[in-house]
């Protein structure tokens, strides 16, 4: 040691230098080891925290096909119950076939959107046979999830005008964007609806989400949406063979509101909106061209 003394006296800064590196180093390599422990602790926190977590959804997602299981099998039951019968029906020959389509066609391609209706009374029983022909579409497992409410009370059908308006005119304004109002132009639609309190009839169609069984618990609506969708299909086809006139319209925001003011349930959201009349006489409409059959069909054979 002694003959290192006058070294160590002659490079005292060097030598403390490198002692206090040295000691930091020793200092950082500990917290470094420490992080990591820690980091390690936290990783396998975590971990166990997500395995937790994805643990828990397939739980909840296990009760949930549970559940739904259970309800499927309830609806087995409830179909199994039924009387099967045999299906009445006559075969009609290929030409009279191809000439019953083609007169079904040529009826349907008249079918416009028409926002000019009058306000001509309307049977309510010819209402009543297209609200019918609507109920006979097919839905997921028979729970046929659709309501269809009829207004014909002027002042529901002011009501129900101003709410849709008011939304109308934000969705126009705001909610939309350029583009998509710039797409209405050829239409020629804006966010006054003056359809709503002048045609005869409204028919609002209102999508069960789910229903009750008879113990109150909830039913489960298959493929809701589709299935009205599909009757909403029918009520125009029906409209059509009536010598009426709808135009399809869906009042973006307005279905809280309007089911409020109809005294409808929760688990039904309106869908759709058909006022329903005779064309004015000055009625117009875009002349719009349909795609033709090569556009819309591909043949497989």
């Amino acid at each position: 040691m002694e003959n290192y003394l006058p070294f160590l006296v002659n490079n005292w800064r060097t030598v403390g230098l490198i002692g206090v590196s040295l000691a930091a180093g020793v200092a950082l390599g500990q917290l470094h080891q420490t992080s990591k422990q820690t980091a390690n602790k936290n990783q396998n926190s975590w971990r166990k925290s997500t395995a937790e977590k994805i643990k828990q959804a397939k739980g909840q997602l296990s009760i949930e096909n549970e559940n739904e299981q259970m309800d499927e099998d309830h609806q087995t039951a409830d179909i199994e119950d039924v009387k099967q019968i045999l299906f009445t029906y006559k075969k009609p020959s290929e030409v009279d076939s191809v000439k019953q389509s083609e007169a079904f066609y040529c009826r349907m391609n008249q079918r416009r959107s028409v926002r000019y209706i009058s306000s001509d009374p309307v049977a309510l029983e010819v209402i009543e046979n297209i609200i019918k022909t609507g109920g006979t579409s097919p839905s997921g497992a028979h729970t046929e999830p659709w309501t269809f409410v009829v207004v014909g009370n002027p002042e529901i059908k002011q009501q129900i005008r101003q709410i849709i308006e008011t939304e109308e005119e934000i969705n126009y304004q705001q909610r939309m964007g350029d583009v998509w109002v710039q797409d209405l132009q050829p239409v020629g639609t804006t966010w006054v609806k003056e359809y709503l309190t002048e045609a005869p009839w409204l028919i609002l169609i209102f999508k069960q989400v789910h229903g009750y069984k008879p113990n109150g618990q909830k039913k489960v609506h298959y493929y809701n949406e589709i299935s009205v969708s599909i009757a909403t299909g029918f009520l125009l086809a029906a409209i059509q063979e009536a010598g009426l006139v709808t135009v399809t319209t869906t009042p973006l925001n307005c279905g809280p509101g309007i089911r409020v003011l109809l005294n409808r349930p929760v688990n039904e959201k309106l869908l759709l909106l058909l006022p329903v009349g005779y064309p004015k006489v000055e009625a117009t409409v875009p002349d719009f061209k349909r795609k033709p059959l090569h556009e819309i069909m591909v043949l497989c054979q």
